[in-house]
Formats: structure tokens, sequence, C-alpha cells
């Protein structure tokens, strides 16, 4: 794995050379900024009215009251993050031609594909760090329970794994920016509203159907629960993915 490292730093380099990781932080801080400044606003004209009411007082809590729709709805917002991070991971090369110079080298497929998912992962982490500073400027004026908030930031690590994992398969099977961009968010979305179905789908495939929903297995960690059924199955997504693309690779090297 020596050539990991150069293959990463390239990788991690190019997103900052360019304006595609700037954009997607802006535009994720602007929308996450502004939900977290509606629910802290909307909890503290609550908090008031308790005064007058001690009844509502009991059901306050500034962590299922604020940062848990919160981190359920940094969810959706990453359905359409990703796929503009994932898009150009291999789509580019290939369009370019530089995907041949690439394989053709001494270097082995999986290095390729771990040094690039490897980086987009490390954008994606900058991104969630910095959605720390929500639960911590709350600190200096309430006490979020500390459980859920890193139980959550745990699923969203789980989830946006999943998610590049996704968008580096797709990115692999086209040339165009544009298609890979849009599959992947197809890929996504479906995943995240395939569950609305189970109630009428029957016992069985409503079943699968749930374990198939990426919003369900979720859920759990927005409520503080870290279950290892939920974190095999982020893992096994991300896997699963990752192998399919290593043989894309593979194939690309056999047909020349």
């Amino acid at each position: 794995m020596r050539n990991f490292l150069p293959i990463f730093k390239k990788e991690l380099a190019s997103y900052f050379t360019s304006p595609i990781a700037y954009i997607v932080y802006c535009m994720f801080l602007i929308i996450v900024g502004y939900l977290f400044y509606s629910g802290i606003s909307f909890f503290s004209i609550l908090s008031f009215q308790s005064l007058n009411n001690p009844n509502l007082a009991q059901g306050l809590n500034v962590t299922e009251g604020v940062f848990r729709p919160l981190y359920l709805n940094m969810g959706v917002i990453l359905l359409l993050m990703m796929p503009l991070l994932t898009m150009r991971l291999f789509a580019e090369e290939k369009k370019s031609g530089t995907i041949e110079l690439l394989l053709t080298n001494p270097i082995r497929d999986v290095e390729v594909l771990l040094g690039k998912y490897a980086a987009c992962m490390a954008v994606y982490l900058v991104m969630l760090l910095l959605t720390a500073l929500f639960p911590a400027f709350t600190t200096l004026v309430g006490s979020p329970e500390a459980g859920p908030i890193l139980s959550s930031y745990l699923g969203l690590l789980l989830l946006g794994a999943s998610f590049i994992a996704i968008g580096t398969l797709v990115s692999s099977l086209t040339e165009n920016q544009i298609i890979a961009a849009a599959v992947t968010f197809g890929i996504l979305l479906l995943l995240w509203v395939i569950s609305w179905s189970a109630s009428f789908a029957g016992p069985t495939w409503g079943t699968l159907l749930l374990h198939l929903s990426a919003t369900e297995h979720f859920q759990n960690f927005a409520k503080g629960v870290v279950d290892t059924q939920d974190v095999i199955y982020y893992l096994n997504l991300s896997v699963f993915c990752l192998f399919l693309t290593l043989r894309s690779l593979e194939s690309k090297r056999w047909r020349g």
C-alpha cells in the first residue's frame, strides 16, 4: 500500500484547489446553520412560555427538541451534498483520459480506490467537525446530553461513509460527472424513502424494505442508541459498494 498516501494527498489537494469543497462546505453550513437557528429559536420561545406553564417545562429537552431533528435533517441534506463530492472521483479521470495512465502505472487498483475514497472521507470529516460548533455553542447556554449527540455523529459518519461508497461506485461507471451526480442522488434518495411502502408491502417484503432503509438505521443513532445491526448495515453497504467499484476498475484493465 505504498502508493496509497501519494494518491490520497493528490486527491485531497484537488478538492481544495478547485471550488468544489468550498461550495459544498458553504452550502452545507448555511443550511445546517439555518436549521439550528430555527430550532434553537423555537426552543427558546417554548422555554419562556414554560415560565408561566410548569407542565410545559417538563417536556422541554434541548437534545430532543433541537439536536435530534437537526441531525435527522442533516441526513437529508447529505442526499444533496454527497453526489457533489463523489461525482468527480473517477468520472473526471475517465473524461480527461488520465484513468488509463493511472491504471497502467505500477499501482494496484485497490490503492487507487482507497486513496480516492479516503480523500473524500477526509473532506466529509472536516464538514462534520465544522457542525460540532453548534452543540459546543449550546453548552454555553444549556445542557445538551452528550450521549445522543455523540451517537448521532457516529451515525452521520457511517451514513456519509456508505453514501460516499455508493457515489464512488457510480462515478467509476461513467465519464460524465453530471450523470454520476444524478444517478448517485437517485440511489441515495431511494434508500432514504424505501421504507415508506413497508407498511403495505406485506410482512416479508416490509421487513426487507425496512432493513434496506438508510432512514430506519439512522434514526436509532439520533435517539442515542448504538445498535450493532445499524453499524453492520452501513459497514456492509460501504464494503459492498467499494468491492463493486474495485471490480469495475479491474474490468477496465481487462478491456484494455
